[in-house]
């Protein structure tokens, strides 16, 4: 598969201020995301992260020397709730399961350009290592994949795994990956329009897409 379908497009369309699906806006007990700039807490040098979803539970130790930025990124977002709700949207069966573009329009907004540096590549994508997504150098912000095979060929390209499924990974397996590759490249979801209509469009559209129910960082 031609690595270049991995990279992740972040400014395709200027995002609209729209509501939550379910009615509601920005959801007040995460107002600390409305600011990404403030969240850069320095991770543990080991943690894990567990995420709940609609397939069941599975769990991400992440070590920061592999990925510092990536690593500490990771942590901000998971403590502070911006996967919760969040949907698999693209998962291709043998390649990867990708996650991170908020259901809310008015929080994803905040994120798009909240960029951060890349890391060296210390580790290779292997089955069950977590990876950022990007879309060129230094360009990583929520977006994340599990890799579901031997990726090495990403090492190449810059993407720097922070972490592994230690727990779960068969659950990860099951994530829905029917509707396969995004549009226009394929009949999946397109993410110019989860960036401005978040799980509104996803949930009538494709209904069928696993998502994160709560994501937590394990004490």
């Amino acid at each position: 598969m031609d690595v270049h379908v991995l990279t992740v497009l972040l400014a395709l369309t200027p995002v609209a201020i729209m509501a939550q699906a379910g009615g509601g806006g920005v959801d007040l007990s995460k107002a600390k995301l409305q600011n990404p700039s403030a969240l850069t807490e320095k991770a543990p040098d080991t943690y894990k992260a567990k995420f709940d979803t609609s397939k069941g539970p599975f769990e991400i130790t992440v070590h920061r020397d592999w990925a510092p930025l990536g690593a500490d990124r990771f942590y901000n977002l998971v403590k502070n709730g911006f996967f919760d709700d969040c949907r698999f949207f693209r998962v291709l069966d043998g390649f990867m399961a990708q996650i991170g573009i908020n259901g809310n329009p008015t929080l994803q907004t905040k994120w798009r350009d909240a960029k951060i540096q890349d890391d060296t590549v210390k580790q290779s994508n292997k089955r069950g290592y977590a990876t950022f997504a990007t879309a060129g150098p230094n360009t990583r912000t929520t977006q994340f994949f599990i890799n579901f095979g031997n990726n090495a060929s990403l090492d190449r390209q810059g993407f720097a795994p922070f972490g592994e499924v230690t727990a779960g990974m068969d659950v990860v397996d099951k994530l829905y990956s029917g509707y396969g590759e995004g549009a226009p490249s394929g009949r999946g979801p397109a993410q110019g329009r989860i960036q401005t209509e978040g799980n509104a469009y996803l949930t009538k559209e494709f209904p069928k897409l696993d998502y994160v129910k709560k994501a937590t960082i394990e004490k």
